[in-house]
């Protein structure tokens, strides 16, 4: 079914890349969510009122609130698209990240309403006047939101949309709680018992632990989570195509919202290479990269000495000695100047950022490891973390 909405609403589908073809797919999973979650709000509604039962009417408000939601996403999109202007240059995309936050706090004070009319039918019970009609309607409902789940899930795993994805989770956590409000109108008509109260609060517990994790998803790509590794992947092996480029590093990855990532990096070229022909080289990288994987790409060229024999012997030393210290640790920007008495050696640490080893007591671990090697060599350490 989804497969068939998307191949009837969205012209060129496969290009999720394209600002018009994820609003496209934003659209759609925004008027389906209105659609459908006011149908379910309405039909709830009248079951609610004509059994008396605060559980069903309370999850009825809960599909109001998707709808709501759906409405905040929708509108989301239409301004995450919008063109560069002079106020923001790098686009509007993180807008979508904002619409995805306030889903999340919607969903959130859904649980807080929930919880509290519960606890009110807990201090004051009373039994609906359950029916076959009530048993058939959230049956129906139920299986409506796992479609919607799906259907959720799909679109924004396509074209990586958080605040789709929430709703995707909004929709699973609806369907627990309407599970667990047809159980309750079952254990009241076939054994009398008063558990709605009891029911709506396990919904809440779970519609507030459904928005708390959505919520710190969208939080991480507001404050700038690390990039998809397999992405940073793709860079590394793309980079291998470029005959002069002997090696990449110093990767970072700036999310201004979907579709609007800029990359830069520092790309090894050989020293005795020809600058202009070197340079010709990344900017064809960089022109490439962007027809690629859809992004603003800088390259800086860093030269790299690899003919000279004492040179490729001491990086690989260093090379050798970081892994020795620690099998994550890496180097790059490695120079060596020669002097008198002593060998300069000078190169930046990669250090993780999940290193429980101080900065100063790795560099000087590395060092002594070196130096234990070749006694002659002076070391010049920078460390630093990676931003990817």
């Amino acid at each position: 079914m989804t497969n068939l909405l998307i191949k009837l609403f969205i012209k060129n589908k496969d290009d999720v890349q394209s600002p018009a073809v994820r609003g496209k797919y934003a659209s759609l999973a925004g008027f389906t969510g209105i659609f459908l979650n006011a149908l379910l709000f309405a039909g709830k509604l009248t079951v609610g009122l004509l059994a008396a039962s605060v559980a069903i009417i309370a999850d009825s408000f809960n599909n109001l609130s998707d709808a709501g939601s759906a409405v905040v996403t929708l509108i989301g999109f239409r301004l995450a698209s919008k063109p560069v202007d002079k106020e923001h240059p790098l686009g509007h995309g993180r807008l979508e990240y904002v619409t995805g936050f306030i889903v999340d706090m919607l969903i959130l004070l859904v649980g807080f309403e929930l919880l509290k009319s519960s606890v009110n039918k807990i201090i004051s019970p009373s039994l609906p006047n359950v029916n076959t009609l009530t048993f058939v309607f959230l049956s129906v409902a139920i299986l409506v939101k796992i479609w919607l789940f799906f259907f959720y899930r799909k679109i924004g795993n396509i074209i990586r949309s958080s605040a789709i994805k929430a709703s995707a989770f909004d929709s699973l956590s609806d369907c627990v709680a309407t599970a667990l409000v047809l159980a309750s109108a079952i254990f009241a008509k076939t054994l009398g018992w008063q558990i709605d109260g009891w029911a709506g609060i396990l919904v809440a517990i779970f519609i507030l632990f459904t928005g708390i994790r959505a919520a710190k998803e969208t939080i991480d790509l507001l404050l700038g989570s690390p990039p998809d590794p397999d992405f940073i992947k793709s860079i590394y092996e793309f980079a291998k195509n470029y005959p002069r480029i002997v090696g990449i590093h110093d990767v970072i990855v700036h999310d201004y919202g979907p579709g609007r990532q800029i990359v830069s990096f520092h790309a090894e070229i050989p020293s005795d290479c020809d600058i202009n022909v070197a340079h010709e080289e990344v900017d064809t990288m960089e022109r490439d990269m962007n027809a690629e994987f859809g992004c603003i790409v800088t390259i800086h060229l860093d030269p790299l000495v690899v003919n000279d024999p004492l040179v490729n012997e001491l990086r690989e030393l260093a090379e050798r000695s970081a892994k020795a210290v620690n099998p994550t640790f890496s180097i790059h920007d490695f120079r060596m100047t020669k002097g008198e008495t002593n060998v300069n050696l000078i190169f930046d640490l990669l250090i993780p950022n999940d290193c429980a080893m101080p900065t100063e007591a790795a560099q000087n671990a590395v060092e002594e490891r070196i130096k234990g090697e070749y006694p002659r060599c002076f070391c010049v350490i920078r460390a630093e973390h990676p931003f990817v």
